[in-house]
């Protein structure tokens, strides 16, 4: 068979936030792009994203990108880098101006500037008075900022593979990236696509979980195909739960509902956050709200028939507000509960919801490795931005409206400087005959019809030992078992089949393609979880409950190979200001 080949300047593997603001930087400065994405883009998982994107531009109350920095160096726990933060909270007004410019249609004020809600972890002269400080469309800002960004990279013309699924990169003798071998998911037909440059923005990965905020395509798949490249995976422990998913379903309801005024109670009626976050309230960091629900719920005061979740209250509010700011979560509560929350409390428990950690990289998005002495290296050719990447701007816990914000600041980062190599490089690296052939023989291994296991329930049991080993709450023996699972899981997979009656549209092929990349995540974030005895941001040890400053103010570092973990310094020094020093964590 010959294998079809296409060369581009850049491959950007995923159609995400991420990638579509790469793509549109580069094709703005005529460099050939190729966009590969596994569903249409505009279906990609920054379409959920509802509440909103930072930025200190002080349209409702006074505000300034230091106090932003603050607030995310403290929300990270301290294990954020410091440059990367600084770097991204200075460029939130510039990155938010050009979306408005592109065609997002921002909610306005009265005044016509564009609205800003309070969310949680933020607040004013260095952890004061709440700020108000997340630019708003609605509650389905992500809906917007993904539909502009695809009309400007269609006007731009950049070139798309929609619903081709990348396998595995590819790279020459010396290290250097050469692009990935994709498949086309309709025909199965295979395709290596060359470039000079290559760009993983392939987002999260909360398909780990049973119960999750994601879509069914977050399966981490950029992430595997970096670690089975001897990349590795940094600070992997860290997967934020979001406290607002509907209770025993998951899907999200975001911390916008609470930026308008709703809050939480038990049981009781009591408004609990009080207690555990006596100044912020129901705007704390999502870890620690997660905490205090999971908290409630196992000490007698649920609610419920099972006295399994508490209840989010917006009633209060009004139907105007409810039906004008959060009309996607009145939709939602609609179809999924048939309750209307201008009227009822909504059910709400934490849910799966974000991977902090990821492929490292420094702030320009170049893919990092380390070498002697402590120091890093660029690996040549690859890039990673977004979910899949850890820059790391969110540390041990993200704050809600820096998602947004990281894709569009580091998807433009990462561009600029690909466009400033891509003047240095004016020819492509030559291919060797054999790159592509690990990653076809990975692709060949699903071709054929199997008798073993049914790889959709070994993805079921993976997600169930995931939520009950590796939850908000973590000690020793849990974890243990729980990779002892896993790794019994990956094993199994090795031996499972697919039958002749689900190879429709190799979509089969392509979940067992997906399942092998959660395998390797799940083992990933387990092992991270177990070696990290303190409790910090999300990663929460019920048997080290303290932060450790002087044994764990660093970055773990998974290796694929040989399931060994290393470890790195935070960068604690900013560009231009000082550092913020470690201190206690209070809202």
């Amino acid at each position: 068979m010959t294998l079809a080949r296409r060369r581009f300047d850049t491959l950007i593997i995923g159609a995400g936030g991420g990638g579509l603001r790469a793509a549109l930087q580069l094709a703005q400065a005529d460099a050939r792009v190729a966009v590969v994405s596994k569903v249409f883009p505009t279906r990609s998982h920054t379409v959920a994203a509802q509440g909103g994107v930072n930025a200190a531009l002080a349209n409702v109350l006074p505000d300034n990108w230091h106090w932003h920095m603050f607030d995310t160096v403290k929300g990270s726990d301290y294990l954020g880098d410091q440059d990367a933060i600084e770097y991204m909270c200075r460029a939130a007004p510039r990155v938010v101006y050009e979306l408005e410019h592109f065609g997002v249609p921002f909610s306005r004020l009265e005044s016509g500037r564009i609205y800003q809600r309070a969310f949680g972890g933020q607040s004013r002269d260095f952890g004061g008075e709440q700020a108000v400080r997340t630019c708003a469309a609605a509650d389905r800002t992500g809906h917007a900022i993904l539909h502009s960004l695809y009309q400007q990279n269609i006007r731009a013309r950049t070139h798309f593979f929609d619903e081709y699924f990348a396998i595995d990169l590819v790279k020459d003798d010396e290290g250097y990236f050469l692009g990935a071998l994709a498949v086309d998911i309709a025909s199965g037909e295979p395709l290596l696509i060359e470039a000079k440059t290559t760009i993983l923005a392939t987002g999260g990965a909360g398909q780990l979980f049973r119960t999750n905020t994601n879509a069914l395509i977050n399966t981490g798949d950029g992430m595997a195909m970096a670690l089975r490249a001897g990349i590795p995976l940094q600070d992997m422990e860290f997967f934020q739960f979001h406290p607002t998913g509907i209770a025993g379903k998951g899907m999200l309801i975001t911390e916008g509902a609470r930026g308008e005024g709703g809050y939480l109670v038990n049981a009781d009626g009591e408004r609990f956050m009080e207690r555990y976050a006596p100044n912020a309230r129901d705007l704390a960091s999502r870890d620690v709200v997660s905490r205090a629900i999971a908290t409630e719920v196992r000490e007698g005061r649920g609610v419920g028939p099972n006295r399994d979740h508490v209840l989010l209250k917006l009633d209060h509010l009004g139907a105007d507000i409810v039906r004008k700011r959060l009309p996607g979560i009145r939709d939602m509560a609609l179809t999924f509960l048939h309750i209307d929350p201008a009227e009822t409390p909504i059910p709400v428990y934490p849910t799966a919801h974000y991977t902090m950690g990821g492929i490292p990289t420094d702030r320009h998005g170049q893919v990092v490795v380390p070498v002697a002495q402590g120091a890093e290296e660029p690996v040549p050719g690859l890039y990673a931005v977004g979910e899949c990447a850890c820059v790391s701007v969110h540390g041990a816990n993200r704050l809600g409206g820096n998602s947004l914000l990281d894709i569009l600041v580091f998807g433009r980062a990462a561009a600029n400087h690909v466009i400033a190599q891509l003047g240095e490089q004016r020819y492509h690296r030559q291919m060797p005959e054999r790159a592509a052939e690990p990653a076809l023989a990975r692709l060949a291994r699903w071709e054929r019809p199997g008798q073993g296991e049914s790889v959709g329930a070994l993805r079921d049991e993976l997600a169930r030992v995931m939520e009950d080993h590796c939850g908000v709450f973590r000690n020793e023996d849990v974890l243990r078992e729980g990779l002892d699972k896993v790794r019994t899981l990956r094993e199994r997979l090795q031996r499972a089949g697919i039958d002749d009656h689900s190879r429709v549209f190799n979509t089969a092929r392509m979940e067992a393609l997906e399942l092998e990349n959660l395998m390797d995540i799940a083992v990933a974030t387990v092992t991270s979880a177990l070696a990290r005895t303190e409790s910090r941001g999300a990663h929460s040890r019920i048997d080290y409950p303290e932060r450790d400053d002087q044994r764990w103010l660093r970055h773990s570092l998974y290796n694929g190979a040989d399931g060994s973990m290393d470890y790195k310094p935070v960068r604690m020094k900013p560009l231009t200001v000082e550092t913020f020093p470690p201190k206690p964590r209070t809202y």
